[in-house]
């Protein structure tokens, strides 16, 4: 098992471990940051679900209200009549069914798949492809629509897509280290809310067991749920 690096142990010793709230454990994190580049910040959420019940299943959007600290690139797969919108909405790649055939030949340099309902039935053939990098495009996710602008801008904006995994774990970024603290708060909390409204009814017991707040290559900061908004309507 690999151990962890002299600087990596020692941030963790400055991270007490008791849960914070979100506004205590931003600025620990940005505090004990140690690393040259703009890391990541992210956030793992371990549910009191069971994703092998699709009544338990935990997913959703959210558009952070102070983006990811970089834009994605989209690529939009719809018919003649929705390109030209696509085009104006600010994607990156625009086309039909040639790029469905070009992602089956190994192309993937993008970050966002928007397909019109049109395209589906070409666009389907790519879950092999899309799926375990989570770009398959879904209607209740906002990306298989008819609002191509929509779509588009919001994922520009900073949206992000949550989706519990086998585990019962959510993993989703927040923002890069280097925002302001204020601003990782508040995209934080937008995170957390939306994640607790997506609380399945056939959920029982404790919904939020553990979140952790973490950089790329940081320590954990473990985070107290009493402080999460929102979590009393749950």
């Amino acid at each position: 098992m690999k151990s962890h690096g002299r600087k990596y142990l020692a941030a963790r010793q400055q991270v007490p471990s008791r849960p914070h709230s979100i506004e205590e454990a931003v600025p620990l994190l940005q505090k004990v940051k140690f690393t040259k580049f703009d890391e990541t910040v992210e956030i793992a959420v371990r549910l009191g679900v069971d994703p092998k019940h699709s009544d338990q299943m935990v997913r959703g959007t959210v558009v952070l209200p102070h983006g990811l600290g970089k834009s994605k690139k989209v690529l939009v797969i719809a018919n003649a009549d929705k390109q030209r919108e696509a085009t104006e909405a600010g994607a990156d790649i625009v086309g039909g069914e040639e790029l469905v055939d070009k992602i089956n030949g190994g192309w993937t340099d993008f970050d966002a798949v928007v397909a019109t309902p049109d395209m589906m039935r070409a666009v389907g053939k790519l879950g092999k492809v899309l799926g375990p990098r989570g770009l398959m495009p879904n209607p209740k996710t906002g990306t298989v629509t008819l609002d191509i602008t929509k779509a588009v801008q919001e994922i520009k904006a900073g949206k992000v897509e949550f989706r519990v995994d086998k585990a019962g774990i959510v993993h989703a970024p927040v923002g890069k280290i280097s925002f302001a603290t204020e601003s990782l708060v508040a995209n934080t909390h937008a995170l957390m809310d939306s994640i607790v409204k997506a609380k399945p009814a056939a959920a029982k017991g404790k919904y939020l067991k553990s979140v952790t707040l973490t950089s790329t290559m940081g320590p954990g900061v473990m985070i107290d749920t009493s402080h999460v908004d929102f979590l009393g309507k749950v």
